[in-house]
Parts: C-alpha cells; structure tokens; sequence
C-alpha cells in the first residue's frame, strides 16, 4: 500500500458519516442511502485501494463466475413450516379478572412509609396516587419507594390463601 493510500484511510476514520457519505458519491460516482459508518468506511477503503493497486485479476474473475454460476440458487422462496393463521374474528375483549384480594373500588389504602401517610385510591382499573392512575399496585409502590417491589406486601393487604 503507497503512503498516499495509507494516509487516505487515516482520514476516512476521522470524517462523520455524512461527510463518509459524501466520500463514497466522490469514489463511487453514486449516491448511497447507507448511514453504517462501518459499512461506509470498509467500501471506501476497499475502493481506493482498487484504484490506486488494481483490483481482481482477470483470471480471478472469471473463477469467481465459475463458481456462481455453479451455485445452487433458489428460484423459488422457501415454504413455510406452518400455514399462518388467520386473524381471529372480531372477539369480544374481555376484561381481566379483578383480583380478589383488592377491596371495592373506591376504597383508599394508607400506610405510614417514612414518616409520611401514603393514600392510594383503588379504582375500577387501577390505582389513583398523587394525580396519576397507575395499572398496579406494585407501579404505586415502585412510585412511592423508587424501586421495585410487591405492591401487595407494601400495602400489607392478604395473600390469596389468607383471610
């Protein structure tokens, strides 16, 4: 490799991906939609080198067409395993079980955390806390406390088999 060309490739590294971009329309005499600074500075590279040393030899390239050419290409594409399923008709969207260790909606929960009296809300779906609903009770607790835990442990409510 001449120094003029190892100097070329030491500044593709320091130029920004538009910059390579407009580096490859310049090498390649093309535009390129590719934004992969990686891929842009392999294939400038790989061009200058072919225009400062030459590139394939002739009997390179006619090997490289022998072997394509013997290639078992698919014509056709691959069938799929399983026939895709058809979208389920318009079914009625049921609503998940409430879970029966919440009270009633409406109920407010409290407990002391900090020094400070906690107050949640139950509603119909979800949990009202300082102006936000929430899906769970352990998203109230991960607000309150600022990491994650058992929404139902924090607000000490029964377990399933508990009464």
């Amino acid at each position: 490799m001449s120094p003029t060309i190892g100097q070329q490739l030491a500044q593709l590294q320091r130029l920004s991906t538009p910059q390579l971009r407009l580096r490859y329309a310049e090498v390649f005499g093309e535009h390129t939609p590719a934004n992969n600074r990686t891929w842009l500075l392999k294939r400038i590279a790989w061009r200058l080198q072919v225009l400062a040393e030459g590139g394939l030899s002739e009997r390179a390239r006619q090997r490289a067409a022998e072997l394509a050419n013997d290639a078992d290409l698919r014509l056709n594409p691959p069938v799929p395993r399983q026939p895709a399923r058809p979208a389920p008709a318009a079914m009625p969207t049921e609503q998940p079980p409430i879970d029966k260790r919440l009270p009633p909606a409406g109920t407010i929960l409290a407990r002391r955390y900090k020094g400070a009296t906690v107050q949640v809300q139950v509603l119909q779906r979800g949990f009202a806390y300082q102006g936000q609903v929430f899906k769970s009770l352990s998203a109230v607790a991960k607000a309150i406390t600022g990491s994650h835990c058992n929404g139902f442990g924090f607000f000490r409510l029964a377990r399933q088999g508990d009464q």
